[in-house]
């Protein structure tokens, strides 16, 4: 169930412990998920024939007496109640009225009700108490439950308990021995995030809330809504249970504990050294209490809460006069003279022409030590505070502040002031600029823009500078969602407006994406296109890097196989990308790095680099699917093919919300390879001419870039689709003669050409193939293309029955494989030697052995076609080779020649 991803490994410790008797004690912060966890565990129990007694109080109910007990005494069976001596079944009726015995009555008898029923109903079968809440449960039922459980009812007899912390430890004394307490952590990004979409929540949204609830799935989701509502960038307002729960976690704290807290909330990097010069004089002992209770981290002096908005609360729930005195004493604590003065702007917001300018003239030097975020931070604050007669240097300072925000990984700030300068009179250029960062913080999804991109060229009018990094963003919306007709003239556009206004970083930027548009649609002139972007005098920020000519030229390096000459700019790029602030050119950089190295047979440097680039994004809260894509690639190689599938198919999800057309087609290839090596062969075809179609659609012609055909061609050869794989083969080479791009093809080609002819019975030529394919990866020091090629090569030799042949390719594909750490790739080369042990198959191809294996077992044709997707037709000619092969003419004489075929087929 969607609650409990991620709680897999809680939930196994937690079957262990109860199967073993004795009990198990969850605690952890409101919304984590405790009650999931119960409820998964006693379905599961129930549906297994066991007694589920089940105790969840209400916050009231801790004031009732007996009111617990009265409710779990209601759930025995009448059994059970009848076996009772006559002393206990008198307590038991008071108690199940929720009140002590009548007088007289001894207070063991009272205390053994709940440990004979226990023992009577164990007889028959196990038994599991299920509390939740416990710190709302009554304290007259605790001690009952508690002397229960002392009374050591047996193995048969468990407890899962759990309760809220911060507060008292109660769950654990009441749990029969031997008891083992356990917290519930929070939920990792990626369960987070397949919980959100679980929810109808858009993929992008996964990486922001988890920041803002610390990975609890109940605050993510409550957010989740209000997040939705508008841009990503804009700060969603905190749900009212939010603020509830935020509130009841700060309300447990002492007054002096708060105070502390109250003043870290309001600093910029607060740390204990702050605390103590703010006049927080007992702050060393005050944060060691928050610290315990849940509400902050400690990583050396530095405080961070947990999660975040709980600083968010506390805050704006702090009157003005006493926020006012807080920043007064972190201004005097400061040690920096911008933090001082931030710190004495917030204390009030009343305009001050001298504050304004002091704070323009801090954020201008921070902007040029590289403190950009603080710059943007200090621009806004300084157009806040002016008063109206400066009104154009207020629309100054705000234009300035959102692309510094952009710039320094803001989102939020930028948004924020692009919206301030829209919604004032300001002037054209003004407002592009606004409209431009707004496009900027879009990402992925552009297509989605379509007013603000008109409403900036309206602004522009004649204006070429305004006009060239407009068209320029037109342009990736339009490669983005595949229009490349459209994209192509918007990158023209782009290009000629940038010369006229002198601008040669946008025209490098424009000609860089027509050099992309031109490869993809098959143009032989996009060499010269690039060139003559690398040639001008362009200097992209760090956080355009990624746009500019070298890191494309670079890309185009890897697309051609030229792998020395990719790393090498991707690494020399990397330096300038890692000054990159928000993110996404060091996240383009590291997703290059990994793919380059995975095709260098670098597996595991491949998946480092995938990894960094995913949690870049998710900090910097930038699309997911481009480096889910990048995953999805990695762990193909050297991971896990569970992984893999799991990245596409959340990178796909993702890729349709956004209108990424781009990245939807790499991922649905990703996929396709991992559902066809699963052993889900039509599954993996169904995936790929979905990509085949999207291709045609988009008029993509380039087979360098997304490298499909050869892999379509090889399933469906392997679910008896020859004609079909035959004519993708066919396409694939004329598209590679079109560009000129057979020779970097061959091996893929070749490789895909011998799956063919093998599964076609060309077992000479197969072989002949395959082994070309290897020497082609060989020169190319791509080890893991052709080690799989020599996977090929073992198929071939195995069903022309030279099995020493077989296990020699079988060896040699092992130890490359073992050498680039590509574990996945290792695995199916371990299960290999089994097919080549010497079994007779009679040259019969995969397809071949699985429906002859079906004849066996007395499948129609009809039958054998609707349960392998192929039609009847297909069966009938491939009965017909299996006949020839075996010597038989008829399924009867064909039932005496299956038993050795039968190995063969339970051995694959």
């Amino acid at each position: 169930m969607p609650a409990l991803l991620g709680r897999e490994a809680l939930l196994a410790t937690i079957d262990a412990r109860l199967a073993a008797g004795g009990g198990v004690a969850l605690q952890g912060p409101p919304g984590i998920g405790r009650s999931a966890l119960l409820d998964t565990v006693a379905d599961q129990a129930a549906a297994r024939g066991e007694l589920v007694l089940r105790l969840r109080p209400a916050r009231g109910e801790r004031v009732l007496a007996y009111a617990g007990i009265a409710d779990l005494l209601r759930q025995f069976p009448a059994e059970a109640i009848a076996a009772l001596a006559p002393a206990p079944r008198h307590s038991l009726a008071a108690l199940r009225q929720g009140r002590p015995s009548r007088t007289g009555v001894p207070a063991l008898a009272r205390r053994l009700v709940l440990p004979e029923l226990l023992a009577h109903c164990a007889r028959t079968g196990p038994v599991l108490l299920v509390l939740d809440d416990v710190q709302w449960l009554d304290p007259e039922s605790s001690e009952l439950i508690a002397f229960a459980m002392r009374r050591r009812p047996g193995p048969r007899v468990r407890m899962l308990a759990a309760e809220r912390r911060p507060g008292p430890a109660r769950a654990a004394r009441l749990c029969p021995a031997p008891a083992i307490e356990l917290a519930v952590p929070p939920l990792s990004p990626d369960d987070l995030t397949a919980l959100l979409e679980s929810r109808g929540l858009p993929c992008r949204t996964a990486s922001q809330l988890h920041r803002a609830s610390g990975g609890n799935p109940f605050l993510a989701l409550a957010l989740g809504g209000a997040v939705v509502s508008g841009p990503a960038w804009r700060p969603a307002p905190l749900p009212g249970a939010v603020r509830d729960m935020a509130r009841e976690r700060l309300g447990l704290l002492p007054a002096e504990v708060q105070a502390t807290l109250l003043t870290a909330a309001l600093a910029t990097e607060p740390t204990l050294t702050l605390m103590l010069r703010a006049g927080r004089d007992d702050a060393a002992n005050e944060l060691r209490l928050a610290d315990a209770a849940g509400v902050i981290e400690m990583s050396g002096e530095r405080i961070r809460f947990t999660p975040p908005l709980l600083a968010q609360v506390l805050a704006e729930e702090t009157p003005a006069a006493d926020r006012s005195r807080v920043h007064a004493d972190l201004a005097a604590a400061a040690y920096d003279p911008v933090e001082a003065l931030r710190q004495q702007a917030l204390r009030t917001a009343r305009p001050d022409p001298q504050v304004a300018a002091d704070l323009a003239a801090a954020a201008g030097r921070c902007a040029q030590r590289g403190a950009e975020r603080t710059a943007a931070e200090l621009y806004l604050l300084a157009a806040d505070r002016c008063p109206p007669e400066r009104s154009a240097d207020r629309l100054d300072w705000l234009v300035t502040a959102a692309r510094t925000a952009i710039t320094g990984g803001a989102p939020a700030l930028a948004g924020r002031a692009a919206e301030g300068v829209l919604a004032a009179d300001a002037p054209p250029g003004h407002r592009v600029r606004a409209r431009l960062v707004l496009i900027d913080l879009a990402g992925q999804a552009l297509a989605e823009m379509g007013e603000t991109f008109a409403a900036a060229l309206a602004e522009a009018g004649d204006d070429p500078a305004l006009a060239a990094p407009i068209r320029l963003r037109l342009t990736w919306a339009g490669f983005l969602t595949g229009d490349l007709e459209a994209a192509a003239a918007e990158a023209g556009r782009a290009r000629d407006a940038a010369r006229l206004a002198g601008d040669p970083t946008t025209e490098a930027m424009a000609l860089t994406i027509l050099a992309q548009i031109q490869r993809v649609q098959g143009e032989a002139g996009w060499r010269g296109t690039l060139e003559a972007a690398r040639a001008l005098p362009a200097e992209p920020a760090p956080d355009w890097l990624h746009y500019g000519p070298h890191y494309m030229a670079a890309r185009m390096a890897l697309f051609d196989d030229r792998l020395d000459e990719a790393r090498a700019e991707l690494l020399s790029l990397l330096a300038v990308a890692e000054h990159d602030r928000i993110g996404e050119a060091r996240v383009e950089v590291l997703r290059s790095l990994s793919e380059v190295s995975t095709r260098a047979g670098r597996c595991q440097e491949a998946l480092r680099y995938a990894h960094r680039a995913v949690r870049a994004a998710q900090d910097a809260g930038l699309s997911p699917g481009p480096t889910w894509y990048t995953a999805a690639v990695a762990e193909l190689a050297g991971g896990s093919l569970e992984a893999a599938a799991g990245f596409a198919r959340r990178g796909i999800r993702s890729s349709r919300q956004e209108g990424d057309g781009l990245y939807l087609r790499r991922l649905l290839h990703a996929l396709g390879q991992a559902q066809v090596r699963s052993g889900d062969a039509r599954a993996g075809v169904a995936t790929l001419r979905q990509l085949r179609d999207l291709e045609a659609e988009a008029g993509s012609a380039d087979p360098m870039i997304v490298r499909w055909r050869a892999d379509l061609a090889a399933a469906l050869a392997a679910l008896g689709e020859h004609a079909e794989a035959a004519a993708t083969l066919t396409l694939a080479r004329q598209a590679a003669e079109r560009l000129g791009t057979t020779p970097a093809l061959t091996g893929y080609l070749d490789r895909a050409a011998a799956i063919v002819s093998s599964e076609s019975g060309l077992l000479d030529l197969a072989a002949d193939q395959a082994t070309a394919a290897a020497r082609h990866f060989e020169l190319l020091r791509q080890p893991v293309e052709q080690a799989h090629a020599l996977l090929v090569v073992a198929g071939a030799e195995r069903r022309r029955r030279r099995y020493a042949a077989a296990r020699q390719a079988i060896a040699e594909a092992s130890a490359l494989f073992r050498a680039a750490e590509a574990y996945p790739w290792l695995r199916e080369a371990e299960l290999s030697p089994a097919r080549t042990e010497g079994a007779a198959d009679q040259g019969l191809t995969s397809t071949e052995l699985r429906i002859a294996g079906m004849v066996r077992d007395g499948a129609s044709n009809r039958e054998i076609a609707s349960r392998l997707y192929l039609s009847v037709k297909t069966v009938e000619a491939t009965l017909t080779r299996v006949y020839r092969k075996l010597g038989v003419r008829s399924r009867t004489q064909l039932l005496s020649a299956l038993p050795a075929v039968g190995e063969i087929t339970g051995s694959s």
